[in-house]
Parts: structure tokens; sequence; C-alpha cells
């Protein structure tokens, strides 16, 4: 039973955010810095509402784990796991059962950290039996027993699948295939189980010769039967509407204007956008869906399909603390003035409070980066790539660059722009340079290191501020700001810090918690969202090796996570089911309310 937490009722007094107004995307005032724990020691047990312990853990794939276990889904009825499983030569999906549970036969090591299983896969679903493609995402519907798949085709830019099953019996059974849009990367059912809603993200391919229009799919659902065809929700509307969504705070980066092997590129804000996740609200009347690469959130009225965009506008670091160079030594947070972050939203999900709707997102951050194959370096730059690297390729497109590499404005030159400070972390070259001269009045970052909620219109009610970096700082001391797959401690300073990316929300007697899973520290924090105007931190747990320069143990890099209430598990209690993509493990942690 592993468990550590850092809840103390001095942290709780200065690590609880405050309301925020939300026009511009801007944090309260935090409190002073406190000091970094040291060695990576974990925090004793103190004042607690919930009580954590892995209870559970299976390992896919233990030779190539890496990709084994990424999305999962639970199915009340049969109290199973789902999960994607990507390590082989083709995509399957793993059954696990989740009915009890050795305890025991979980035993820590000399650090504490848990590497042994008690769960074993079940069923192994071959999805390429009946689909063609990679399996990028999948869920279950309680109400017609079904399970869907998100299924992108093999080519850039040929349009994927949403495979649906029958898993009413012992052994899934293949229904059908629904066509959707290209590159379906997100697959969700209404709570009413009536429509299955696609994120189709819709990615180009190495050196921007294809480049498919981002969409949102629904698939109706009448009685338990599944349409043959789906409805196609775009976004070319707004094609000719760039410049007031940049005004909005949406972020546009491609290589649009340039000629890059043989093709003039000319990039529409359709083909641009990328929806990466979708929510419904309870009601199942919206669909909030983040389009992380562009900063932005677009909404669909389900009951006429009609579609919003909005910009999420930016978080302004400047009352926050923000390590910003992997180079400098280690714990080393200071303010920036000029500095913003994009909140670039992976994972999304939606409560009520009041009866209104809210959402919260794990803002993880996304920069854009393509390759083509050329021979050698002087093809590469002949065919209008921009740098040459023997192991990627030619680049046809960045969007990202160091700050010292940047020139800045004046307003910057409190800074020695150097690794010391803020030379080092990388932000983005689209945005900046407010007057087109060269230098960069402001730096905008990627993600915010945060988990945000949102009200129905956009704005935002509470953003969890510095408190990730401040919390994982005082846990971990030197192996703050680690790397997912290596123990090397401020390794990701530079680059999103412990990247919130993992998400799920879950109600645990009358109050709600989100559980934010980072997924380069490995660990997750719980928050009382219950009044998203006073939300206050409750937990952080992990499992997890840190030892310097050890070989990486335990689980690694949350992906995806399921809530499980206690009505539906079979300790009689919450469950929180995580994916762990670097380590191919699925960890199943009790939650008991104290």
């Amino acid at each position: 039973m592993l468990k550590r937490s850092i809840i103390a009722l001095s942290l709780l007094t200065i690590l609880t955010g405050c309301s925020l107004d939300g026009d511009d995307g801007k944090d309260g005032m935090q409190g002073e810095q406190g000091p970094a724990g040291q060695d990576g020691a974990s925090g004793e047990d103190a004042n607690s509402a919930l009580s954590i312990n892995l209870i559970g853990r299976a390992v896919l794939n233990a030779e190539s784990p890496e990709g084994a276990a990424e999305i999962v889904a639970y199915q009340p009825s049969k109290k199973r796991i789902f999960a994607i499983n990507s390590s082989g030569d083709s995509a399957v999906v793993n059954i696990i059962k989740a009915n009890s549970f050795d305890r025991a036969a979980l035993v820590k090591d000399n650090e504490g950290v848990i590497n042994g299983t008690n769960l074993d896969s079940d069923i192994t679903l071959a999805l390429n039996d009946h689909t063609a493609g990679d399996a990028n995402s999948i869920a279950i519907d309680i109400n017609n027993e079904l399970l869907a798949v998100a299924m992108a085709a093999s080519n850039t830019g040929d349009r994927g699948l949403i495979a649906f099953y029958d898993i009413s019996g012992e052994e899934p059974q293949f229904i059908k295939n629904v066509t959707v849009g290209a590159l379906p990367d997100m697959v969700t059912f209404s709570h009413d189980g009536n429509k299955v809603l696609v994120a189709n993200e819709g990615e180009p391919n190495g050196d921007y010769s294809i480049d498919p229009e981002g969409s949102i799919s629904i698939i109706n659902i009448n009685d338990g039967v599944i349409a043959d065809t789906a409805i196609s929700i775009t976004f070319s509307a707004y094609n000719d509407k760039q410049a007031e969504l940049e005004e909005r705070g949406v972020i546009f980066a491609n290589p649009a204007g340039r000629t890059i092997n043989g093709n003039l590129i000319n990039t529409t804000v359709a083909m641009d956008l990328e929806p990466e996740y979708i929510s419904i609200s309870k009601d199942n009347k919206f669909a909030y869906v983040s389009l992380q690469e562009n900063n932005a959130l677009a909404i669909v009225n389900l009951e006429d399909n009609s579609l919003e965009l909005k910009g999420l506008g930016f978080k302004d670091w400047s009352n926050l603390l923000f390590d910003a160079s992997d180079k400098d030594g280690g714990v080393n947070f200071k303010s920036y003035s000029g500095l913003y972050g994009m909140y670039q939203p992976d994972t999304i999900s939606s409560f009520t409070w009041k009866g209104a709707n809210f959402n919260v997102t794990a803002n993880e951050g996304d920069a854009r980066e393509y390759f083509f194959d050329t021979a050698d370096e002087a093809e590469c730059l002949a065919k209008g790539g921009l740098d040459y690297d023997e192991d990627d390729g030619c680049l046809s497109y960045i969007d990202e660059s160091r700050a010292k590499d940047l020139t800045l404005a004046s307003n910057f030159d409190y800074l020695n722009n150097d690794n010391s400070d803020i030379g080092r972390l990388k932000v983005t070259t689209v945005k900046g340079d407010e007057d087109n001269d060269g230098e960069y009045e402001s730096l905008y970052a990627y993600g915010a290191r945060s988990f945000t909620i949102w009200d129905s219109n956009g704005m935002v009610v509470f953003d969890s501020g510095d408190q990730i970096s401040r919390i994982t700082a005082s846990v971990h001391g030197a192996a703050f700001n680690n790397n997912e797959d290596e123990n090397a401690g401020d390794s990701r300073s530079d680059d999103k810090g412990a990247e919130p990316e993992a998400l799920a929300l879950g109600t645990i007697g009358d109050r709600t918690f989100a559980f934010i899973g980072l997924e380069r520290m490995g660990g997750i924090m719980v928050f009382d969202i219950t009044n998203p105007y006073n939300v206050t931190f409750q937990d952080y747990f992990f499992n997890r090796g840190l030892e310097a320069d050890a070989e990486i143990t335990g689980d690694l890099a949350p992906e995806g996570m399921a809530f499980i209430p206690a009505e539906q598990s079979a300790t009689n209690e919450a469950l929180l089911v995580v994916g762990n993509e670097i380590s191919g493990s699925i960890a199943i942690w009790e939650i008991k309310a104290n």
C-alpha cells in the first residue's frame, strides 16, 4: 500500500488557489516561495480528506512496455478494465479483471516503489482483425454495453474509423466500423449513450503536402442501434476569421507562404485547427473540445450541432514563480515580467455547480515540429527545409525556440537571457514580436504548468498558478521537474515542467475532486473542486523511483485515467485507474474518504 502525501495545514494555507477574474487569463498573487524539499523525501501523512493506496497493478508487454498502457476505460457491469496497447506490431485492447486485488503481492522496494503486479490481462482483443489502422482512444457506454475504439488510418489524410464492439458478454463481439475524419484522436459517449463524439486531429504529413482539416464527428445511436454514417462538423466557416481569432488568443503555427518540397503551402484555419479531447456536459446538451496546439476551445451545441470557437488567452507569469532553466543547478524559482503561458489544454472534463456547466483542463502545452525525408543536408535545404538531422531528416517546420536564440526587446533588460534565468526556456516564435521589428516584447511558453477551471463562457474561474511546480519542488527537491524516462532532476524545467496531461473528475461522498496526472514526474495531484470558486489542494501521490542516475522504476508517464465511483467498485471504495505510457503499467489506486 503505497502512499506519499504532503498535506499539512500550513501548506494548505500557502498553496490554496484563489479565484480569478479571468478576462485575460491572469492569476492571483501567490505567497512567498517555500523551501525546497531535500533528496526527494516524501512528506509525512497529515490532515487529509482522503486516504489513497495502490491496490492493483498490471504491466502489459513487460519486454517492451512503452506504449503498452495509454488510454483506459472501465466496464462497471463486469468490473473490468480496457486498455489500449500499441507496443506490439498491431494494435490490441487488453481486458483486465478488476474484481479482486491481492494487496499482499504489491511489495515496496528499498525506495518505497512498487514494481510487482497482482493483475494480468484476461482477454486480448485484436483490433486489426476487423479494422485497419492504429488505435488512439477507447470509450465505454454503460447504457448499451458498447465499446468504441478510435482507429487512425495508416496514411496521412485518409479518414479514420470508429470500431464498435458489443461487450455485454464475456468476449467482445465486433459490430461495425463507422468512418469519421482524419486522425481520430479521442472518442467518447454522451452520458445517455445516444451519441458518440470524435475529435479528429487532422495533423499534416512531414512536408505539409497533405494537411487535412481538423473536425468533430458525431455518430448517433438510437435504441442501441449505431448509425452507419457520422455527421461531420468542420471549421471551414472560420477560414476568413484568422485575424479575429488571433486577437482572441487563438494560436496559428504553420509554414503558410513557404515552398517546401516543391509545394507552396497554403494552410487555412480549418486545416490548422486540431481537435484533441472532448468532454460532454452532464445534461448532454454541449460538447467541449480542446484544440491544444491552437490554445482554443470549441463548443458544440448538440441540439443543433452549431459550433462556437473561443480563444483561451494567456497566463501572466509576472506575479508567479517559475523555473525556466534545466541548466541552473536545480530548483531556481523566479518571477518574469513579460513571460506568458499558452494554456494549450490536453484533457478536458466537465462538471456542474449551481446548475451551471464548468470545464476543467490539464494544461500540458504542445509545439509543432515536422520532418520529411531527404538524402542529405544539401537536398534538404534545396527543397526548402530549415535544418537537417541524421536521425529525424529534413526539418520542414518548427514553431519553438529557446529564448536565448531570440532578440529580446528592452523590457527584458533585467535578464541575462542565459542558463541562469530564461535563456533555456522553450517559447513560441509565432507570437511576442508585437511590432514585427525582429525583437520580442513578450515571450509565450508552451502550456500553463497548471490545471484550470473555466465557466461556460470560456472565462477563467480558477487556475492552480504555480502550485504544481512548488509542491513537486518541495516534495522531490533535486529530483524536481524530472523526465519520464530517466532520473535526471531539473531536466524538464525548460520545457513544460512536470507537464499536467491526464485528468479525471470524481465524486467521493459529497465532494468533487480533480485528479491531475503529471506526465513527466509520474505523480498525481488531487484538488477539491466542489466549489469552483473555492478550490483547495488535497494530496499528491506517486509510485516512481527517483534516485539520481538509477534505472527508472514504478509507474511512469500517466497518459489516461478513469475514475470509478465507490458503488461501481469491487472494493466498495472509489478507485482511480491510471494508464502509464512509458512503464506500460496500469495502476489502480483506492481512494477513501477520511
